[in-house]
């Protein structure tokens, strides 16, 4: 059987709604980060590299969301949630698979590294946060914006990401757009993004990734 490992707040979530759109029976693991917000160590012995998602069938065991949507869907999805190969549907799929980690979310990790810095202790936090604000306005508040604007014009366009029907792309940019839509620096309005969230929030497979998630007891 499919074995998740899931660390709460991370992009982990994705793949267990995944696996409850297509109907796939899967045993979840969640673990719980450690005081400094990170991974915790038993992650390690599941992968190398110890972050989340993970998931493991077999003998297998794959680490990255896009691989492991696209193992998933080849192994088990019997052509569901993905578009028919060579046509204009399948051509939007395949870019939004790889914009979600590829373009978007390396601004929002930024985001989030930069936020911490502005945190630094009092001694050194006028610099940092002078070092800060130059690259938030220099570079990553615009990167932000155009990325933002890029994706509201392209859902004002279809329903979903690759056209008319619900696919994986959806579940893959699911994770950056959550994390762009409660950023307070993105300032250009995003109102096709927040129906594209109410949408999704509201398909009973991603309601139930929720709450088998948080009836999980963290490891």
């Amino acid at each position: 059987m499919i074995t998740v490992h899931h660390l709460e707040t991370s992009r982990s979530l994705r793949i267990v709604w995944l696996l409850e759109e297509l109907g796939i029976e899967y045993t979840l693991r969640r673990y719980a980060r450690n005081a400094a917000g990170l991974a915790p160590a038993s992650l390690r012995a599941v992968h190398p590299l110890g972050k989340a998602p993970i998931l493991s069938d077999g003998d297998l065991v794959l680490a990255e969301s896009g691989a492991i949507i696209e193992y998933v869907l080849d192994t088990y999805g019997n052509g569901r949630l993905q578009p028919s190969p060579g046509t204009e549907e399948r051509r939007e799929y395949t870019y939004w698979m790889h914009y979600a980690e590829g373009s978007l979310m390396p601004f929002l990790v930024m985001g989030l590294v930069f936020d911490r810095i502005d945190r630094a202790p009092w001694p050194v936090r006028p610099l940092a946060r002078a070092i800060s604000g130059r690259v938030r306005r220099g570079y990553l508040q615009p990167g932000l914006e155009r990325n933002a604007e890029w994706v509201e014009r392209s859902l004002a366009e279809r329903a979903w990401f690759a056209g008319e029907d619900f696919t994986a792309a959806d579940i893959q940019m699911s994770t950056p757009l959550e994390a762009l839509s409660v950023r307070d620096d993105v300032g250009v309005p995003i109102p096709c993004i927040e129906r594209f969230l109410q949408r999704i929030h509201a398909r009973p497979a991603y309601r139930r990734a929720v709450q088998r998630i948080e009836a999980e007891p963290k490891v």
